[in-house]
């Protein structure tokens, strides 16, 4: 009996969350016994180990003590609060903060990959749906979705569910997950564009007229818009998630040394770094300009309101980058490349498993590099 796409992605995930969970382990202990004198730990501690390096530590301190803000230093008001709140709500269970953080990115990550499924099959035949979903949990980045504790896994599953709910004709449970979506991570203008110009379009497609009820989108700003209260109110500074950004050790403040990416090419051309730190700089540009380059065919094949989506969710984050670094995971919220690639491929089967078996290699390679503490993303 075949299975549906939904199921057979489900147990694909699982094969994959396992595979790099060992892979991420074995980078920990690695990592750990690079020091002869180094205790051994127990084989879970390995694994925990392998999924809790660099901003990990910064969602411990939001979920443990809450946030800090020092005009001009790194602070933690740079990450947005609804990852930090799902883990202090596991940690309310008996878990410990690391743990809590690993178990939330563990629910939300897989359940992702199956709403996705879903998605697809509401715009394409199952058998397209099943590849798009294939190519998204084999994505090489999608470790961060199987363990990590990052905010990725979290933020993809609201989206994508809100988009689901989108095409099923439920408007205002779809902006209602938009909204808690952009308490996740600073790209509310994604959400409101993509949820306003979809629904748009998915009554036009139906025959039907437009009217108030319409530009609810909007309201999924919400989160978003939360968050800047609470930093104003605290903090007296609406936007210091943005000022943050410019602290040293992070220099990324707005400007044109940020936008033109003269960081990028210093590190590229100019730093004398090696071929590992230079193939990761240059790997993660073209990975954004590749993204960029699907949101015409993404337009053509989905509709407007997945183009902006997508133009604005990958806009936004290589805008505001000074080199590029973290567009590779970024790249996850775009989630309907992943359907515009699959169709692209659609008569293509040798060039898809390759670049399926590519993927599925580089999957479990990052892993292991993570739990290495290697600077993947």
């Amino acid at each position: 009996m075949n299975r549906s796409p939904p199921l057979t992605i489900a147990l694909l995930v699982l094969v994959s969350v396992a595979a790099c969970a060992v892979a991420a382990g074995a980078g920990a202990w690695y990592f750990h016994h690079k020091d002869p004198s180094a205790p051994s730990l127990r084989l879970d501690e390995y694994l925990s180990m392998g999924w809790v390096a660099w901003d990990a530590s910064w969602y411990k301190r939001i979920a443990e003590e809450g946030y800090t803000y020092t005009p001009g230093q790194q602070s933690s008001v740079a990450f947005f609060p609804l990852y930090p709140l799902a883990i202090q709500l596991f940690m309310g269970l008996g878990l410990s903060v690391y743990t809590a953080g690993i178990a939330v990115t563990l629910l939300c990550g897989p359940l992702a990959m199956v709403l996705f499924t879903r998605w697809a099959g509401t715009r394409v035949e199952p058998s397209t749906a099943l590849q798009a979903g294939m190519l998204i949990s084999l994505y090489p980045f999608a470790f961060y979705l199987y363990g990590v504790m990052y905010s990725d896994a979290l933020f993809l599953l609201l989206v994508v569910g809100a988009f689901l709910l989108l095409e099923k004709g439920y408007l205002v449970p779809a902006v209602v997950l938009g909204a808690v979506a952009t308490a996740a991570r600073p790209v509310a203008p994604a959400v409101v564009l993509g949820l306003l110009v979809r629904r748009l379009e998915w009554k036009r497609e139906r025959g039907l007229r437009w009217d108030v009820w319409d530009v609810l989108p909007v309201l999924s700003a919400a989160g978003f818009i939360a968050y800047v209260l609470y930093l104003g109110e605290t903090f007296g500074a609406p936007f210091a998630f943005v000022e943050v950004q410019g602290a040293p050790g992070w220099d990324q403040a707005p400007g044109w040394r940020t936008w033109l990416k003269l960081a990028w090419f210093k590190a590229v051309f100019f730093s004398g770094n090696n071929a590992e730190v230079v193939g990761r700089f240059i790997t993660h540009a073209l990975l954004t300009f590749l993204a960029l380059g699907l949101v015409w065919p993404t337009a053509r094949r989905l509709g407007w309101g997945y183009a902006v989506f997508t133009l604005a969710i990958v806009g936004l984050p290589a805008l505001s980058t000074k080199d590029f670094m973290g567009m590779g995971r970024y790249l996850l919220s775009a989630f309907p490349l992943f359907l515009t690639l699959a169709l692209l491929l659609k008569e293509r089967p040798l060039l898809r498993r390759g670049l399926l078996a590519v993927s599925a290699v580089g999957l479990v390679v990052l892993s292991a590099a993570f739990g290495m503490e290697r600077y993947i993303s």
